[in-house]
């Protein structure tokens, strides 16, 4: 095995495949890159067997084909430590891979290819594809409320539901919801299929995604998922579990709307919550016509107070929240108005972005007794 690469071609699908190696592993392998070379297309591979991504690189010159494992940490901090306008030769020597750069030479340990586990794809896989930008969206307005390390562990992830007409997304900690749905129509689903990504691999995929209309192809199979753009391969594990029937925790029949300014109403939240009690972060809101009074105190005797305009026609209430849950709501919606649905001092509230279509998230966040 033989190339020679730049090192702006090679560190950016290396930074991409290094984000799953996990530095501590039980697998000596694991550790390790895989490096296949075949034509002139390079693919470099990392695993930690729940996620697996490929990043692959054209090279310009031609090469011998091979394929190889190595420290995947090591390799990047070598193209670290290289001038930006470097060109590498690299090549396997003796059961070694070799790195030469001007006077620079670097010998790497190995590990054969054949070591190194790969995903099998399972049958009845669907597959569908649709623009990155879009995808990217939908997990970044609700991956905030996916739980971590939760007993329940079909909580500690993301649920995708395809139907033959939307795709939604769907997060819980048990505390809050978050829930996007995006209306388009997809080939092939008669019914509900539903899939748990676990959290790892949506962070991953969320770092992964473009904010461009390049499209990624999604293919759902019973044990994994995998996204494929031009310069990447992402494959998750799937939990293997039951998610809550999420219908049930949204409220219904809220008869008092508020509809305030996100970013102010955000400011004032933000503010109160630094008088709030740290542990348990409680604050209370008093609404009356018109107008929101957010409350907040601690064990210091320390007390906040902010006075809000918002649109209220609506009679007197007082409700208490995690000041947290709702400042994350409105830090991932991007209008500029947001309207909260409240029924009761005791039941859920929702929260939406002002201009609502078919398309687009919604957000439950439960009440606390203050």
């Amino acid at each position: 095995m033989q190339f020679e690469i730049s090192r702006e071609a090679l560190i950016k699908p290396l930074q991409l495949v290094t984000g799953v190696v996990e530095r501590r592993q039980t697998l000596p392998v694991l550790a390790n890159v895989l490096l296949v070379l075949e034509g002139q297309q390079l693919s470099l591979t990392g695993t930690d067997l729940e996620v697996e991504l490929v990043g692959r690189v054209q090279l310009e010159q031609g090469a011998m084909a091979g394929e190889i494992t190595v420290p995947a940490r090591k390799l990047m901090d070598i193209c670290k430590s290289l001038p930006d306008d470097a060109s590498l030769k690299f090549d396997v020597d003796d059961g070694k891979a070799v790195i030469r750069f001007g006077r620079s030479r670097f010998s790497l340990a190995t590990l054969p290819a054949n070591d190194f586990p790969s995903v099998e794809e399972s049958p009845g896989t669907l597959r569908f594809s649709m623009p990155q930008k879009v995808l990217k969206t939908m997990i970044d307005s609700i991956a905030f409320a996916m739980a971590q390390q939760d007993v329940r562990y079909y909580l500690n992830g993301l649920l995708m539901e395809v139907n033959a007409d939307s795709l939604r997304v769907v997060a819980t900690d048990g505390h809050r919801l978050a829930l996007h749905t995006e209306k388009f129509s997809i080939a092939g689903v008669s019914g509900k299929i539903q899939v748990i990504i676990p959290r790892k691999g949506i962070l991953e995929l969320s770092r992964l995604l473009s904010e461009g209309d390049e499209l990624a192809e999604l293919a759902l199979g019973t044990n994994h998922i995998r996204v494929t753009t031009q310069n990447f391969t992402f494959t998750s594990k799937l939990v293997d579990g039951k998610f809550p029937d999420y219908d049930r925790v949204l409220p219904k029949g809220g008869d008092k709307i508020v509809v305030a300014n996100r970013s102010i109403l955000r400011n004032a939240l933000s503010r109160a919550a630094i008088l709030s009690n740290e542990k348990f972060r409680g604050i209370r809101l008093v609404l009356a016509k018109d107008e929101l009074k957010i409350l907040a105190n601690n064990p210091e005797q320390e007390e906040a107070e902010d006075i809000v305009s918002v649109e209220y026609p609506g009679s007197a209430l007082e409700i208490g929240f995690n000041v947290g849950y709702l400042v994350d709501v409105l830090s991932v919606i991007n209008t500029e108005t947001v309207q909260l649905v409240l029924s009761d001092a005791n039941s859920s509230a929702l929260i939406h972005a002002g201009e609502q279509s078919g398309s687009g998230s919604l957000y439950v966040v439960m009440p606390m007794r203050l």
